[in-house]
């Protein structure tokens, strides 16, 4: 009997199994392979060692996409993290919940490249909506996606929007999983709303938290779809992302050794950061149960 439980098990998990081998596992093993070879795309590879990756570190526009991907996931993460736990904990306790839900969620379903299209039009610095509705107060706005000091900015703002609907959802299902006993043992003591916030919801929702820092992190690192239809990388490659980067060292210079060693570069720092946040959360991630 026990066996073929065990075998049913291994049936179910074969679709996930076979498609993680396929789809991650074998391309990141191609690529870390030919991360150290020269090859254009179409003809014979070439081991060269490591020099798609001396190449790398000694490119300028390696080192500004990097820069450029560190200022942008600085942008976004802490706004977007503070911004839609704030939002979760206001429709915590509201009726009609469920609305509010679906409304912040629909950016999170509608194709990247009708957001960053709609996004064009909002923050165009001529007759953009954003900078009219600024100029109803005496605000001149800036040149959203033409200056290059308020570029990344711009796709930071579109970013943190766009993943509200779904950082919001997950921690509304992190709220809902504190039990209201320790609410009712704290107004007995006469806690007040803030030492509620403080001393319970926010421990206790620590790992929910840590799970959409990590994620965050990982999205952030991989930012492309707004770089590349909004701003193609400029102005002056000031919106030059990471990825953006590792596309066009492929699919614009055919140079798909620096492309992939680049990518392996990537794939180390966000495992290193990951590494970094798992060990940082022993210190501020509770679990109800301790």
């Amino acid at each position: 009997m026990r066996g073929r439980q065990n075998l049913w098990g291994y049936a179910f998990l074969a679709p996930q199994l076979i498609g993680l081998i396929l789809f991650s596992l074998i391309p990141v093993l191609f690529t870390l392979t030919l991360s150290f070879m020269k090859w254009d795309g179409f003809g014979a590879k070439e081991f060269i060692g490591l020099a798609n990756y001396i190449d790398q570190f000694q490119d300028p526009d390696f080192w500004k996409a990097l820069g450029n991907t560190a200022y942008y996931t600085i942008l976004v993460i802490p706004a977007s993290i503070a911004l839609s736990l704030s939002v979760a904990v206001a429709l915590n306790k509201i009726k009609g919940k469920n609305f509010y839900r679906l409304f912040y969620f629909m950016p999170v379903v509608t194709s990247s490249v009708s957001i960053g299209v709609i996004w064009m039009w909002i923050l165009n610095g001529d007759f953009g909506i954003l900078n009219q509705v600024l100029a109803n107060f005496g605000i001149q706005g800036p040149m959203w996606l033409t200056d290059t000091n308020w570029v990344m900015p711009s796709i930071a703002i579109l970013s943190i929007w766009w993943g509200l609907g779904h950082n919001m959802v997950i921690f509304l299902a992190g709220l809902q999983g504190i039990s209201k006993s320790y609410y009712e043992a704290a107004e007995i003591d006469g806690a007040t709303k803030w030492q509620k916030l403080r001393h319970i919801t926010l421990p206790l929702l620590s790992p929910t938290t840590f799970f959409i820092a990590i994620m965050a992190v990982i999205s952030s690192f991989q930012v492309f779809d707004q770089a590349y239809v909004m701003t193609s990388g400029g102005p002056a490659k000031s919106s030059y992302t990471f990825v953006y980067h590792i596309y066009e060292a492929a699919f614009v210079d055919f140079k798909m050794g620096i492309s992939s060693a680049a990518a392996m570069v990537l794939f180390v720092i966000i495992l290193v950061f990951t590494l970094i946040q798992f060990k940082m959360s022993k210190r501020w991630v509770h679990y109800e149960d301790q």
